[in-house]
């Protein structure tokens, strides 16, 4: 494999033209510009990543469109992911925009969200995980994933970590749009400095839901 050199402005070119046209026949027509702009750089920075990260997975680009209204057939983005556990880890993808980094966990079965709750209830764990969202917030990650609109069972409303308590997932995550370096190497250093720090978010999931009960 190529060492990791930057993704080309082909490859921006080619979501932004996919958009316009998610067709088979226009995938096919520029296969070529995807495998050689889009996922060889992608799978070259995954490894790049990997002695820090752990090894990555280049998300397939088709669609699952079985129970889907929106019948295209090609995802508009490139994913790609180092898991340290189900549904948990470090993300990153490319698309029309430019680059997207994000971590923690996107998923979590009832057992999961539970352990995860009775977490943020405690006044350590929970002001951990205080103290991490805040400094990731200070360092323009947005905090995100799945959430109640009603307070969870057994909290009330007046619970100091109520907002915390909400979440079903939980990600801290970040846009650059378009960065001047994008078809640089500086793209590998800019991602590396993102997921170190979310390196603490991802790390407090582990510790607290990482491994299926």
């Amino acid at each position: 494999m190529a060492a990791f050199s930057g993704f080309p402005v082909a490859a921006l070119d080619f979501y932004e033209d996919l958009e316009a046209d998610n067709s088979k026949s226009w995938w096919t027509a520029h296969k070529a510009v995807y495998d050689e702009s889009v996922h060889a750089p992608m799978a070259a920075l995954l490894a790049e990543l990997e002695p820090d990260f752990g090894p990555g997975k280049v998300f397939r680009p088709y669609r699952d469109v079985r129970f889907a209204k929106d019948k295209s057939p090609y995802k508009t983005h490139q994913g790609g992911f180092c898991a340290v556990g189900p549904a948990l880890g470090y993300y990153v993808q490319l698309d029309a925009r430019g680059l997207f980094v994000a971590g923690g966990f996107y998923q979590a079965d009832p057992d999961r969200v539970a352990r995860f709750r009775a977490a943020v209830d405690s006044d350590l764990r929970g002001g951990q995980l205080e103290t991490i969202t805040r400094d990731l917030e200070a360092a323009k990650f947005e905090i995100g994933g799945d959430r109640l609109k009603t307070t969870p069972r057994g909290f009330t409303v007046e619970h100091p970590r109520i907002e915390l308590l909400r979440h079903k997932s939980l990600t801290a995550s970040r846009l650059y749009a378009s960065p001047k370096w994008l078809d640089t190497r500086r793209t590998a250093t800019e991602v590396r400095k993102a997921w170190e720090s979310l390196r603490p978010l991802v790390e407090w999931a582990t510790d607290v839901i990482g491994a299926p009960a």
